[in-house]
């Protein structure tokens, strides 16, 4: 066979998941909800010789009897009916039948509005006690507490399991790329083991898929795939093979597994907290074909590493939380015991470098440069802040190699390539900026990663044959070591703990103060404006539209447009309010009083139950110690952070809030947290900004006001309000008050 030509130009956006065509091991009808045939794939007749050659448009039960000829009648759509009411049909699947007196595993999936009916061959071409294997090789990967002896051990027991020629453990970093972690392989094969893969060969796409497939084969590479036969009469939007077993493979990876000597891949995927973390790759260097009994097998091994991975990075990072955690409480009681930010937070046994790991650290404070670690010059640091003044507008950045965005940089790369910057005062220049130096690091890569084709004669590029995977080494430079999350979780509370103090302490003479001054006579204006100039026409908007509505010979789109000039004037009329409610605050003085806070949380239990669906929350209510503070105000908190818990829970099941105060040196700390749908670690530092809304929840009804509405009534009472959180499992805010 001549080696295929390929246009990659366009690879990273191959659409993978309509490829037209399934691999030729098996073969698949395609049914709508009345169970009539709208694709079926061209290799059917090689597996059904007897079956009708007009099979377009018929209804399945014509031709059951040659698929199953032991089943009883109407047995299809007997199992569609039970997967559509189990809406999976995990629990079907696989159903084995009987075609041409053979065993076959019936695979169904949905595709959009068809099922896909998939058949394979149910038997193997391996010969083992699956079940009793896997078993064992579970125990023996679990027992490994470190993670590289549980990586090796687990590449070990997956080749034992499946006897595939290499069995790899594949990393994917942030960009893409992949790197072989742990191998396993037959004693004659050349080592991959610490070689680097272009983010090109898994593109994104491909990234996508392994996320929603746990499991996939690939069973031949020399094999003609078999193409999906339709009519225009059904439409011409391409068949969705998202979860088909059978899926063709992408030509560009056939000859790219070809270009390797691989007949044969087998891949499991690893994710860790639902994102694709890596691969267990498999690669045989003749066909090999694993009936879907087996691969299913072979993916609980995935998710059982999957597991054991997060488990050994959260106790990772829960130790690192704990570090940093410690470090910035220490730093706040120091900055609330002391009337100088500066020695609190540089010279006391715990400093702010080490709020994160970094080797240097900068604060620029009322015109003052205080210096920790290894730093860049004091000119270097000046001409970076003014940079950073001009080019950031993050209230924390952070990059791993800064002279891509700041070229000057690269003159002190030696302790600055990556730097973590969080802004206290844009206009004051005053910043806290942590230094990293350069990490050089030789990496490996199989084939030039900058040359994935060849340009042929006639245009096109073709795959580069053997020679492109030989050890190709680079060496990264101007690059430090990445800055991790909890860095950036930590820096972010420890912002908020410094302007705590810095509003605490600065009093009216920092610049801040009086811009402050001027935007709360800038919103007493605006508060009036609102009410006067807008609230009135709005009302004669509302009450001049509900008299037309009683006009009975308007017509139904004409009352459905009316409704909603209704709807959207009560909408309005709520953010206006809203708005009303955040400028009062800032004028109304305070009359601390004692408050018992178990009765409002149970008013406020009450009135959930009548606003929201219930009926699955688990409603945990812990100790409620008594606090000071304004009675309404402090309502008004403890009802917009419960809502919130609940409105943005809503789709966890179950559905788990929850509250609890607890008494500290400070004061009194209540915590409400919830199990929904969790805060971008990047929107983490805007949450609490009037009309700010997370991009996450732009699908449930809200104002963007309620948490501006909270940090400024805890303000007020002079305490504090921070956030813990993290995408798909949920949100804790934390409210000080003090004693």
């Amino acid at each position: 066979m001549s080696e295929q030509l390929i246009d990659l130009t366009n690879c990273d956006r191959e659409p993978i998941h309509i490829p037209g065509q399934i691999q030729s091991h098996g073969f698949f009808i395609v049914v709508d909800d009345a169970c009539f045939i709208r694709f079926y794939s061209e290799n059917v007749f090689n597996f059904l010789p007897s079956i009708p050659t007009d099979l377009l448009g018929r209804h399945i039960q014509d031709i059951e009897p040659l698929i199953g000829k032991n089943e009883p009648p109407d047995f299809i759509n007997q199992l569609l009916n039970f997967g559509r009411g189990n809406k999976s049909f995990d629990q079907t699947n696989p159903f084995q039948t009987d075609i041409q007196g053979k065993p076959f595993y019936l695979i169904i999936s949905k595709a959009d509005n068809y099922f896909v009916l998939e058949f394979e061959t149910a038997t193997s071409d391996m010969n083992l006690d699956l079940q009793k294997m896997i078993g064992r090789s579970i125990s023996e990967m679990l027992a490994d507490k470190n993670l590289q002896h549980l990586l090796n051990n687990s590449a070990r027991q997956v080749k034992q399991v499946i006897g595939y020629d290499r069995v790899m453990i594949y990393r994917f970093a942030e960009d893409g790329h992949g790197e072989v972690l742990a191998e396993a392989k037959n004693d004659d094969l050349e080592p991959w083991l610490g070689l680097h893969y272009p983010a090109s060969d898994i593109p994104k796409q491909a990234r996508e898929l392994y996320k929603v497939n746990l499991t996939r084969l690939i069973a031949n590479v020399h094999t003609t795939p078999s193409k999906v036969v339709t009519s225009a009469n059904f439409g011409t939007t391409p068949l969705n093979l998202t979860h088909s077993q059978l899926r063709a493979v992408s030509p560009i990876h056939i000859q790219y597994l070809k270009n390797m000597g691989v007949d044969s891949s087998f891949s499991i995927s690893l994710l860790y907290k639902g994102e694709l973390w890596g691969l267990i790759a498999c690669h045989n260097y003749t066909p090999r074909f694993i009936d879907f009994k087996t691969r299913e097998s072979s993916k609980l091994i995935g998710q059982i590493l999957s597991s054991a991975l997060e488990f050994r990075q959260d106790e990772e990072n829960q130790q690192l939380h704990e570090r940093f955690v410690g470090t910035v409480d220490k730093l706040s009681k120091y900055m609330l015991k002391t009337n100088s930010i500066e020695d609190a937070l540089t010279r006391q046994d715990s400093t702010i470098l080490e709020a994160v790991n970094a080797e240097g650290v900068v604060l620029l404070y009322e015109n003052n440069i205080i210096k920790q670690g290894k730093v860049p010059a004091d000119e270097q640091i000046r001409e970076l802040t003014a940079w950073l003044t001009t080019h950031v507008n993050e209230p924390v950045y952070y990059t791993d190699h800064l002279s891509a965005a700041y070229p000057a940089a690269e003159a002190y790369k030696h302790v600055a390539s990556g730097v973590m910057v969080t802004t206290l005062s844009r206009e004051l220049g005053e910043y806290v900026i942590w230094f990293k130096p350069e990490q050089l690091q030789t990496i490996t890569w199989a084939g030039n990663p900058d040359k994935p084709a060849e340009l042929q004669n006639d245009g096109t590029f073709k795959i580069s044959p053997r020679h492109s995977f030989e050890a190709w080494s680079q060496t990264v430079v101007n690059k430090s070591t990445p800055w991790l999350n909890e860095e950036v979780k930590s820096v972010i509370r420890l912002k908020e703990e410094i302007m705590y103090a810095i509003n605490q302490k600065a009093g009216a003479i920092r610049l801040l103060n009086e811009r402050l001054k001027q935007a709360y006579e800038e919103l007493d204006t605006f508060s009036f404006t609102i009410s006067h100039d807008l609230k009135n026409p709005l009302s004669a908007i509302k009450s001049y539209s509900q008299l037309l509505t009683r006009d009975t010979t308007l017509k139904p789109e004409a009352q459905k447009v009316l409704d909603r000039i209704v709807n959207r004037a009560d909408r309005m009329n709520y953010m206006i309010n809203e708005v009303l409610d955040y400028s009062r605050i800032g004028r109304s003085d305070i009359e601390f009083t004692k408050i018992e806070v178990a009765p409002i949380i149970n008013d406020i239990a009450k009135e959930l139950g009548i606003v929201y669906d219930t009926e699955k929350l688990q409603l945990n209510i812990g100790a409620t110690p008594d606090i000071q503070g304004d009675p309404l105000m402090i309502s008004q908190v403890f009802a917009n952070l419960l809502s919130n818990a609940v409105k943005y829970s809503g789709q966890s099941d179950p559905q788990i809030v929850s509250i609890e105060g607890r008494e500290t040196e400070g004061g009194i700390i209540y915590s409400i947290s919830d199990n929904g749908l969790g805060i971008d670690i990047k929107q983490l530092p805007q949450i609490f900004e009037l009309f700010k809304r997370m991009d996450n929840v732009q699908d449930i009804e809200g104002s963007g006001v309620g948490l501006a509405i909270v940090k400024r009534i805890i303000e007020k009472h002079k305490g504090k309000i921070w956030v813990d959180s993290e995408l798909g499992r949920g949100t804790t805010f934390h409210v000080e008050f003090s004693n």
